[in-house]
């Protein structure tokens, strides 16, 4: 069935298609009685105006924009943004407004998709993830003064607002936990060091360790079961392996579990394990994960909030996030000696 226009309304009800446009836009230059007759017939044929035509003529789209920098293949297994997606979408529509997801090769895509949209008046703003060190997109945003609400922490998001969670204090809670375990040697897998929540997360968790007496390293990855397993392996291999791993995320976690379990190191009695995100994943390994329970949901409500908030004119304070709680399961407890393999431990591939 073809979609009704404005020139079907316009022709029923004997107007132009310039008073049709006047009287759906709220426009002053057509009578009260025209106006009510336009939105009467534009009701009963069912119509509903383009939003892209609607913001090129000085309205809004009702659309916001979210674009993330990573692998498709690897967003389908990421707790993380599955659940901040979630949270934004619930928020979103219940105002009627839609969001509009991609994903891009690199930070040059992002950038260019952000100036077309904006020209294009596509989206009424978005969402910023993934902030990065000297991140080019922040510079960006704030010359074409679009709209932006960055899901990361404030230090690297210029002027613009803030959805964020306090990083130290997360670790302060993780170290503070195993070292009442009795664990001296410690080590975290963190995501890659361009972003600005690995940087803070891996200061942090030296310097907080340093203060607490243990022995602490991290180590980079990528957030992918592949580089988690064998950031793993380096971590066991090692002449003096740690008693208990931090993961940045469930994903990389599940992977260092089935690894400490081939190589031989008990968990939690040889191998403490513990989770940034406690998202299903964690409950259902077995044994189950250790992890900071975090409402990313809520997060992506928030941000939400602020974008529309935004986007009307007004001007949102960033925000922290509630802190989250450490839930203790199976994979974590007392610090143990690590039952090291006599032969073929540094030999095993992720």
């Amino acid at each position: 069935m073809k979609r009704p226009t404005i020139a079907d309304i316009a022709q029923r009800a004997g107007v132009t298609k310039a008073a049709v446009s006047f009287a759906l836009n709220g426009q002053p230059g057509v009578s009260a009685a025209t106006r009510e007759r336009i939105l009467a017939i534009a009701q009963e044929i069912g119509f509903q105006p383009n939003s892209a035509a609607r913001a090129l003529t000085g309205g809004k789209a009702d659309v916001f924009g979210l674009v993330i920098d990573r692998p498709a293949r690897m967003l389908g297994i990421e707790p993380f943004f599955m659940q901040l997606i979630s949270g934004i979408q619930a928020e979103l529509s219940e105002h009627h407004v839609t969001l509009l997801f991609t994903v891009t090769e690199d930070a040059d895509a992002e950038i260019g998709l952000y100036r077309r949209w904006w020209q294009q008046r596509r989206v009424d703003g978005v969402f910023v993830v993934d902030l990065r060190v000297d991140d080019r997109r922040v510079a960006v945003l704030e010359e074409l003064r679009m709209p932006a609400v960055v899901i990361g922490t404030p230090l690297g998001s210029g002027t613009l607002p803030a959805v964020w969670q306090d990083d130290r204090s997360c670790v302060e809670t993780v170290i503070g936990y195993l070292a009442g375990q009795g664990h001296r040697r410690v080590a975290r897998v963190g995501g890659r060091s361009e972003y600005w929540h690995s940087v803070l997360r891996r200061e942090a968790f030296a310097s907080v360790a340093a203060a607490a007496g243990l022995d602490a390293v991290s180590v980079e990855a990528d957030y992918s079961a592949e580089h988690g397993a064998a950031a793993t392996v380096g971590l066991l291999g090692s002449a003096e392996p740690p008693t208990a791993i931090l993961y940045d995320s469930d994903v990389m976690a599940a992977a260092g579990l089935g690894v400490a379990e081939r190589m031989g190191f008990g968990v939690p009695e040889g191998l403490s394990i513990v989770s940034w995100d406690d998202s299903a994943l964690c409950e259902l390994m077995h044994p189950a994960l250790t992890a900071l329970r975090r409402d990313i949901a809520a997060a992506g409500s928030a941000a939400a909030r602020m974008l529309r908030e935004l986007a009307a004119g007004g001007h949102p304070e960033s925000l922290a996030e509630a802190p989250p709680e450490l839930q203790v399961r199976m994979s974590s407890g007392h610090a143990g000696v690590p039952v090291i393999p006599a032969t073929g431990r540094t030999r095993l591939t992720a």
